[in-house]
Parts: structure tokens; C-alpha cells; sequence
């Protein structure tokens, strides 16, 4: 039977592939945008019209408590996927960041508290709060280390989450994505940076090459939010998803180059490079946890992922500045 879910963040990356699993999957699907004057639903509006008009929009601002309240009011599952997530804007504007991802997931969780028929609270996490590798692959005991004021306000929801969970009863689940990708992500993340350049200049502009990531295609990442709301064993604690395998940013340029049919060109740009204590070098995922509560094993391989995110970026350069450093 499908159910009354929430999807916060629903017009963003993988907010609106959320939205449009869980339509597709039968569920009646609320979904909780930022508003502002130009009426602008972000990649909702690249939803498939069937899907559109399935789906119920509420417009508000994660930092009013009453509009978060209205959202998550008759709803039985929510899908808190609402944050600034860009590492570089984080230094930039850290207050913001700390008051949009701590305080307004704490209004969240604060609503859901008082919702009688609520089932289910899926948080989001990032494998940002783990800091440059300790050891590998990285499980859900790898010790949390912010190093950037991003990193540092998810470590702060998340315990958040843990906090509602322990005090109130608050039936949370916090699901943790290792680096995820697909079509439309914007260029404030590595492989759409990388791919929209190379598709319209012979040089690409980047940071370090060589930090290793472990990428997730968004469909598999979409699958894990829905996979982690049905499974019961996962209350109360933090769950890894990822590929479990990694590439360093090198190795990636390399790998995009071949699926163009082209060797690429890079030219370092300084102010792309992070802080030196703030650059994470290794992110690699451990989900052992993810495989047993529910058989997590990605579908997608690295390169099926590149290809579909490639075509998505070749059909929508409009949407891409690749003379600009997108933050």
C-alpha cells in the first residue's frame, strides 16, 4: 500500500530523483521546496509531466517552523533530504549553512514528534562527516571529524536525529550516501564540473587531482533512501550506502575522457583547491551494515552512471557556466 510521504529538499538533485521513485513506487508523494519569487520548483520541473502531476507541492523555508509543520502534518513517512550542501559556500556563509541544516532539521524532527500517524523518519547524512579517512573501507564506527562548517552542521543534525531517537522515540533512520552522482547534479560537485567543461573547452579547470572518492549513481542512492524507510532493523542508527570501491579525481578526468572519445586536458586553478586542513583524501565506503539489514548492492557500475550523466549534460549545457567556478 502506498503511503503519505514527505520529501524535503524534493527540488534538488536527489530530492527530485527521491520524489520520483517514490511516485513511481505508488506512494503519495508531498514534496517541501524552498520558496522564492519566481515561483522556481528546481528539478521537480524536470520530473516527467505524469509524474508532476502526481505530486503535492508545498513551498516554505526549512528555518520557519510552522511552515515545517504544515509539511509534515498527515504524513507517514518523511524523507528529510533540505540542507545547503555546497562545501565552498559553507566558508563562505557558515551561519547560514549551521542555521538551514542543524536548526531546520531540528524542526523537522520537532514536527514529526508531534505527528500521531508518523511511521518513519529517514535523515540524511554525508560521508563529509567522516573527515579524511582514518582507515578503510570506512564503516559506520569510523570516529566524525568536521572539516569544513558543512561537515560539521551534518555531524550536528545527525546527532540530532540520534538525540530524537533515544529521547522522544522518535522512530529515525539516518541514511549516509558516500559521494552521489547523475543527471542533474550542477556543477558545485566534481563530474558535472568536470563534464560540462570538457564538452565545451579543450582545458578543464580543477582542484587536486588526487583526493579518491567513492561515487554512487543517483538512482542507487534514490533506492537506498526507499530501502532503509521499509527496514525496521535500521531505527536508530547510521547506515553507510556507496559503490565500496574508489577513484581519485585524476583517475576520473580519465575515465570521462574515454567515455567522450577524447583525452582531457587539466589546468589547476588555485582557488578551486580547498583549505589544506579542510580537503578530505580519501572517502571509500564500508557497507557491510547496508548489506546485511537489507541486501544493499548497488545496481549501477561507475561508467554506466558517467555515460547517463554525460547525455543528461550534453541535452542541458544551457543550465551550465563552465567559465565560472560554481560554489
Amino acid at each position: 500500500m502506498g503511503k503519505a510521504v514527505l520529501v524535503t529538499g524534493a527540488g534538488g538533485f536527489i530530492g527530485s530523483h527521491l520524489v520520483e521513485h517514490l511516485t513511481r513506487a505508488g506512494h503519495r508523494v508531498r514534496a517541501f521546496v524552498r520558496y522564492n519569487a519566481r515561483d522556481d520548483r528546481g528539478h521537480l520541473d524536470d520530473l516527467p509531466r505524469e509524474v508532476q502531476a502526481q505530486v503535492e507541492v508545498h513551498r516554505g523555508d526549512l528555518k520557519d517552523p510552522e511552515a515545517v509543520a504544515r509539511a509534515v502534518q498527515g504524513c507517514e513517512r518523511v524523507f528529510h533530504l533540505g540542507a545547503l550542501i555546497a562545501i565552498p559556500y559553507s566558508y563562505q556563509n557558515p551561519l547560514d549553512v549551521v542555521q538551514t541544516n542543524v536548526l531546520g532539521t531540528a524542526h523537522v524532527l520537532d514536527a514529526c514528534r508531534r505527528e500521531a500517524n508518523l511511521e518513519r523518519v529517514v535523515l540524511t547524512s554525508t560521508s563529509e562527516v567522516y573527515g579524511t579517512a582514518q582507515y578503510v573501507p570506512i564503516d559506520e564506527k569510523h570516529p566524525l571529524r568536521g572539516q569544513s562548517p558543512y561537515s560539521a552542521s551534518k555531524i550536528g543534525a545527525d546527532a540530532l536525529g540520534e538525540s530524537y531517537h533515544r529521547s522522544f522515540g522518535l522512530p529515525v533512520a539516518i541514511l549516509r550516501p558516500f559521494n552521489t552522482f547523475g543527471p542533474r547534479q550542477s556543477a558545485r560537485a566534481i563530474i558535472p564540473t568536470i563534464i560540462s567543461q570538457a564538452l565545451s573547452r579543450p582545458v578543464v579547470k580543477l582542484g587536486r587531482l588526487d583526493p579518491r572518492r567513492d561515487l554512487t549513481f543517483v538512482k542507487d542512492t534514490a533506492a537506498g533512501f526507499a530501502a532503509i524507510a521499509e527496514c525496521d532493523e535500521a531505527l536508530g542508527r547510521v547506515v553507510n550506502i556507496g559503490r565500496g570501491s574508489d577513484v581519485s579525481i585524476g583517475e576520473l578526468v580519465e575515465r570521462i575522457g574515454a567515455l567522450l572519445g577524447r583525452a582531457i586536458e587539466v589546468e589547476t586553478q588555485t582557488d578551486r583547491v580547498r583549505p589544506a586542513a579542510s580537503e578530505v583524501e580519501r572517502l571509500l565506503a564500508g557497507t557491510a551494515l547496508a548489506q546485511s539489514l537489507w541486501g544493499w548492492t548497488p545496481r549501477y557500475s561507475l561508467d554506466e552512471g558517467l555515460a547517463e550523466t554525460i547525455a543528461w549534460i550534453r541535452d542541458h549545457q544551457d543550465r551550465f557556466r563552465p567559465d565560472e567556478y560554481a560554489t
